[in-house]
């Protein structure tokens, strides 16, 4: 018999969406995509002040498969990691400091772009192409922006320099990571294996 569903619609098979069984799953997704975020910022290639990683990727599927307030969480966890000590952040730094240097602003940007990608899913548990896309290019925008501004301030450079050097030589690499993890998203949805909203 054929599936009848629309692409977008996860398959039976994952918890109801409010068991318990549902609340576990979400909180062991919600852990799992804050370890990826942190094995994420060992994946980098150094250019200028701020590295290119994979990183992002991790965020932007966060906030896909969890949903804004279990992505937030994600994100959370991760900086609440690295604050405590644990060498999670770029090149195997922790510290609470470390969020006073040139990326801080970057770290702290991606928590609004978790929860920004998780508002692409539908309360139905979809994940349309269009929504997904406006909602990750929002989310790498607000992380450019609280990015720029806080490298501007660590180095004492001006807007037009911390564009150049903090946001212009990373919008390929991240509209490319927004589509592929957009795409692994909607894979895992459709079947049934990611938690709801």
């Amino acid at each position: 018999m054929a599936d009848k569903r629309h692409p977008d619609q996860p398959r039976s098979g994952s918890p109801l969406p409010d068991s318990p069984l549902s609340d576990l799953h979400r909180l062991v997704w919600t852990a799992l995509l804050a370890a990826l975020i942190g094995a994420g910022a060992y994946l980098i290639v150094p250019i200028g002040p701020v590295p290119v990683s994979m990183q992002p990727f991790f965020i932007f599927l966060a906030g896909y498969l969890l949903g804004p307030r279990h992505a937030v969480m994600a994100m959370g966890l991760y900086l609440l990691a690295g604050c405590i000590g644990l060498p999670v952040f770029a090149g195997g730094k922790s510290g609470l400091g470390y969020l006073y240097g040139p990326t801080g602003g970057y770290l702290i940007g991606f928590l609004g772009t978790a929860f920004l990608c998780g508002l692409a899913r539908t309360r139905e548990g979809g994940l349309p192409w269009a929504r997904g896309l406006v909602a990750g290019l929002a989310g790498v925008s607000l992380a450019y922006l609280t990015g720029a501004a806080w490298l501007m301030h660590a180095l004492d450079i001006t807007w037009i320099k911390a564009g150049a050097v903090g946001v212009l030589p990373f919008i390929p690499w991240d509209i490319l990571k927004v589509v592929v993890a957009l795409a692994c998203a909607r894979h895992m949805v459709r079947l049934g294996l990611t938690p709801g909203r």
